[in-house]
């Protein structure tokens, strides 16, 4: 309950002056170049509302347009979403075919306004088990966007941090070399997210504190940002109190400031 409480002081207190008066503010101090969210809520939203889940999943996918539109605003370099899990699967079957499509729809709504906004679209997950028309439509804009330089939109499909680092492991296996010894490099270069720096802050929605298989490696120096709003009332001003809490605190990355050192 206290930290409940503290949150709300926290949200209030950054939620002072116009969104863009905030984002003015904020582009002047240090922008996190690698964001990663864990859009969660869209089902609850929708209970909420007396409505089918899969229409939750719908109005989420309206809020990832949003949110990488501020993204690309405040100059983040990369904004990872954690789309699809590989436990998602067990998820009642209309539902998982309904998410399946969200790719496809979104990617052939939006795609030439990530183009127009020099977005580079990725992805990282397993893909072979994903349906021939999303990976259709996963590799197109892919292909499409290649070359652009801006904002890297890296989707999370079928995606588990587990299996991403048996993938790892496995990678290494096949490259194996009795008289090296495995490094923390050696497994960063077979990640899925390839050569992406790893994310500055990880912003989870709807309430639950936890990772749920989510770039665990990746994440061991992130800071977390946690908040109740459910993933589709989630809003650039949200985003924008994210970004305020992380210029906020200290990353230390395992060490100690200079101030500690006196």
């Amino acid at each position: 309950m206290i930290k409940k409480f503290q949150q709300l002081l926290k949200e209030q207190k950054s939620n002072t002056g116009t969104y863009e008066q905030r984002k003015k503010q904020v582009m002047k101090g240090s922008i996190p170049e690698h964001v990663a969210i864990i859009m969660d809520g869209n089902g609850r939203w929708a209970q909420k509302r007396a409505m089918p889940r899969i229409m939750g999943h719908h109005e989420g996918m309206k809020v990832v347009r949003k949110i990488t539109r501020a993204a690309n605003e405040l100059n983040v370099k990369v904004l990872t979403l954690y789309a699809f899990s590989t436990e998602n699967w067990k998820r009642p079957k209309m539902e998982v075919e309904f998410l399946m499509k969200l790719p496809e729809e979104f990617l052939s709504t939006f795609l030439p306004e990530l183009i127009e906004e020099n977005v580079q679209v990725r992805v990282m997950g397993n893909k072979e088990r994903l349906p021939a028309h999303t990976l259709n439509a996963v590799n197109n804009a892919i292909e499409r966007t290649k070359e652009n330089t801006g904002l890297i939109l890296n989707f999370a499909l079928n995606y588990g941090s587990r299996d991403e680092l048996v993938y790892a492991v496995n990678k290494l296996m096949e490259e194996a070399d009795p008289n090296k010894a495995v490094t923390e490099a050696d497994i960063q270069k077979h990640l899925m997210s390839g050569d992406l720096k790893d994310p500055d802050l990880l912003i989870r929605t709807s309430g639950e504190i936890r990772l749920s298989n989510f770039m665990l490696w990746q994440l061991a120096y992130a800071e977390f940002w946690f908040t109740d709003v459910l993933w589709p009332d989630f809003r650039g001003e949200h985003f924008l109190s994210a970004l305020e809490d992380y210029q906020n605190r200290g990353r230390r990355f395992g060490g100690v400031k200079d101030v500690d050192k006196k």
